[in-house]
């Protein structure tokens, strides 16, 4: 299965983990977002790795 989706829920923390593990597809500015025409298939597994390792549980992912 593929991630055809990526976004991040309105309770983010700003802590920047997401933007650590996978800088190509998350920036953190005053919420993290997710960067307009990133790659989620050659990030797969480090959106995983972000949506997982999130303190607040707010990266989410559609997977197709």
């Amino acid at each position: 299965m593929a991630i055809t989706k990526v976004w991040v829920e309105e309770d983010c923390i700003s802590c920047g983990v997401c933007e650590d593990l996978c800088p190509s597809v998350f920036f953190v500015e005053d919420q993290s977002s997710v960067k307009d025409g990133a790659d989620f298939a050659a990030n797969e597994e480090k959106i995983k790795e972000a949506a997982a390792s999130c303190p607040v549980e707010v990266i989410k992912y559609e997977e197709e």
